[in-house]
């Protein structure tokens, strides 16, 4: 039974029972005085953690099964009123860099004022002992942020938002984020993770926006649009848009059409053809084709810059001084290539990519040209260094990104110093990043293209490297023959069986010489069961691999049974069970001996989306940790975590541009979604010495003859085609 509404409790977290930093849904257990024993709290909250001190409004109810509990229906983190309690609040990691010693410092120093000096005389936090200028800043400047996120939280919970979104509002906005949404509460949808139409058209709708609103419609297009280039599509039969936004409104045909035209006309959209079968681009990607196309073919020339080489002699001196024999295809490879200002490579693995490209360079090199090696990832442009003995660069590095002003350096009026930018990966390169490239490019330098075209194409809008090669407007170099070392593994064998649509072959299977496994299993459960006893006991003791630095699970998706998640919070359990020291955030323990993945691009920190690190070191009293990234100590806040996330299992998306030395792929129905031909060669052609496929016969037959990937819209190709 409930007692009256509006009841307050207050009093200081003992320990989270259980948080969802997704939802912010927690359950609390707070201990009003100390010589009390705690009380269950329930409801949403964000920013938590045991020592807090919370006011919650709402009742006491009596649940059946777990007895009395008090039902919040709002939250609040504020600051305790005892010294005692001061102490702790200052000291629980709240600010960064204030452990308990100097939290303790603080109150001998100001004792119960200690906040409203911290509020209102800042200046007088100087009297603290053993305080610096950038420990002072540090304070104040997380004093403000934590004051914005209440004040954000108090308006938007009101307006039926939950706190763990308030972060990230927060996050993109700062102090800021009212005024915009009160302004345009849609600007949500496109800016911030986490919130979609529906959740942002509820806000709007409360805030007085009107069902019929021309700025809801129009807001509605927009997302409809976005929602498609995350799908990978740079465009959208108008029919199609049309169709999609009136379901998503309920409104009729007629205010959406006009939402259309009103966005044509203010220059976010771009209509190309006529009727509804006319295409709908968001103008900046109609905008990034276009320029990919204009670049292109202003690098395009009918002599490259190196000029010509007698490549009778070059070929057999590249091959004396590499000590290799090139085969006929390659050596007609580096030939179309050297005579070429702007060429394309493509093949899958064991074809000689990488020894076509190290004779290219080496001829070039010779010639005192000044190559500029680039790849979309940091991984990808380390494996490139290793390849060609040369320095290989992200293309965000290469392009001088400056994260505060969000823009590249190197663009149009400021051309990179280069004769030659070779790109590696080029399949995983959306439009956008394509875009800004060729613009940097000099007019007198030459361009290479290098990459597997039957691979995943990039997370992002477009298919760059399949409409180049498809457009048939520059030499493309396409490498199939599998040359004699790369023809005894069976990984290549099976990843061009899966290219050619052929179900992999698990030949070899006790032989201790094979390196590619296929285990069959009946359902989901068993393949988790196998899952596991490989990864924690039979690839370890047969192989002599370690199960954390050199086996890595790639899953076709981060929900389910076989997601990432999932496989993540067992695979810690089973492969780092000494859980101290650690750090709780986010819903997930960061342990000693962790081995994590970025999942964002941080040029401040300079650490990239997809990079693997493996942590060092915590320091709980702070709540710091390091991570080491490749020999690389890279610190990181409590704050911070969000960017990373456990690394056990990844997805096969985030392994694009890596190589493992051992992976496992689980494949089930339960990803019928994501089933595709080319997501399966990506992952097996990730694997250097071992790969193992546990499937359900099902599921591996559908990836294999499933090659939804090639039905991206774009007009890239169509573009070369009317310049060239």
């Amino acid at each position: 039974m409930e007692s009256k509404p509006d009841e307050l409790f207050s009093g200081v977290i003992d320990r989270l029972a259980f948080h969802n930093d997704e939802t912010g849904f927690s359950v609390l257990k707070v201990r009003a005085r100390s010589n009390l024993p705690t009380q269950t709290v329930i409801g949403f909250a964000a920013l938590v953690k045991p020592g807090d001190h919370v006011e919650c409004e709402g009742a006491w109810v009596v649940d059946r099964q777990r007895g009395l509990q008090f039902k919040a229906q709002r939250i609040s983190v504020v600051p305790p009123n005892t010294l005692e309690g001061i102490e702790k609040y200052l000291g629980s990691g709240m600010i960064p860099g204030i452990g308990p010693a100097f939290a303790k410092r603080m109150v001998e120093t100001f004792g119960a004022e200690v906040f409203d000096i911290i509020e209102r005389q800042p200046e007088r936090l100087g009297e603290i002992p053993g305080i610096g200028k950038k420990k002072r800043e540090q304070i104040l400047a997380a004093w403000a942020e934590q004051r914005s996120v209440r004040e954000l939280m108090v308006f938007l919970q009101s307006h039926g938002i939950g706190p763990a979104r308030a972060v990230r509002i927060y996050k993109t906005y700062g102090d800021q984020a009212i005024a915009r949404i009160n302004r345009d509460p849609y600007c949500l949808v496109l800016d911030v993770q986490g919130v979609g139409f529906k959740l942002a058209d509820q806000l709007a709708l409360k805030l007085g926006i009107a069902p019929d609103s021309p700025l809801r419609a129009r807001a509605a297009v927009r997302h409809v649009l976005q929602e498609f280039s995350q799908l990978g599509h740079c465009a959208v039969p108008r029919e199609r848009l049309r169709h999609d936004t009136v379901k998503l409104l309920g409104a009729t045909e007629d205010v959406v059409e006009h939402a259309i035209d009103k966005e044509i006309s203010a220059g976010r959209l771009v209509s190309e053809g006529r009727g509804d079968d006319a295409l709908l681009f968001l103008m900046y990607l109609h905008e990034a084709e276009q320029q990919i196309a204009y670049h292109l073919q202003r690098l395009d020339g009918p002599e490259p810059p190196w000029g010509g080489l007698d490549m009778d002699a070059a070929i057999p001196w590249a091959q004396s001084r590499a000590q290799i024999e090139l085969s006929a295809s390659q050596a007609a490879a580096v030939r179309i290539v050297v005579g070429s200002k702007v060429a394309v490579i493509t093949g899958g693995p064991g074809v000689g990519k990488t020894t076509v490209l190290n004779t290219i360079l080496k001829l070039l090199r010779a010639k005192g040209v000044r190559p500029a090696l680039c790849a979309p990832t940091g991984r990808a442009a380390k494996r490139l260094s290793e390849s060609t003995g040369l320095e290989a660069r992200t293309i965000h590095r290469l392009l001088e990104y400056d994260p505060h002003a969000q823009a590249f350096k190197r663009d149009e009026s400021s051309p990179l110093d280069t004769d030659l930018v070779v790109v590696d990966e080029v399949s995983m390169v959306d439009v956008v990043l394509m875009a800004s490239l060729v613009s940097a490019i000099p007019d007198n330098a030459g361009l290479l293209l290098v990459g597997d075209v039957d691979q995943l194409p990039s997370v992002g809008p477009g298919a760059v490297l399949a409409d180049i090669i498809s457009s048939d407007t520059m030499p493309v170099v396409r490498l199939t023959e599998i040359f004699r070392q790369a023809a005894s593994s069976q990984i290549v064998i099976n990843a061009h069986r899966i290219q050619r649509g052929e179900l992999p072959s698990s030949e070899n299977h006790d032989s201790d010489l094979s390196d590619f496994y296929l285990v069959s299993a009946p359902t989901p459960e068993a393949i988790f069961d196998k899952l596991m006893q490989l990864v924690t006991e039979r690839i370890p003791k047969r192989f002599g691999l370690d199960p954390v630095r050199e086996v890595q699970v790639l899953t076709p998706m981060n929900k389910g049974g076989l997601g990432t998640k999932s496989l993540n919070a067992v695979l810690q359990q089973r492969l780092n069970p000494h859980r101290e020291p650690k750090i709780s955030r986010f819903g997930w323990d960061f342990c000693l001996g962790d081995k994590v993945i970025q999942t964002v691009n941080n040029y401040d920190k300079d650490v990239f989306n997809g990079d693997i690190g493996f942590i060092e070191f915590i320091d709980t009293a702070n709540g710091l940790l390091n991570i080491n990234f490749d020999g690389r100590q890279v610190q990181y806040q409590t704050a911070d975590l969000d960017e990373v996330a456990l690394a056990y299992a990844t997805t096969i998306h985030k392994s694009q541009g890596s190589e493992y030395p051992a992976i496992v792929i689980p494949l089930s129905t339960q990803h019928y979604t994501l089933l595709e031909r080319n997501l399966l060669y990506t992952a097996v052609t990730r694997g250097k010495k071992l790969v193992v496929l546990i499937a359900q016969p099902k599921a591996l037959s559908i990836a294999v003859n499933n090659v939804r990937a090639a039905d991206r819209i774009t007009r890239l190709k169509s573009r070369l085609k009317a310049l060239f």
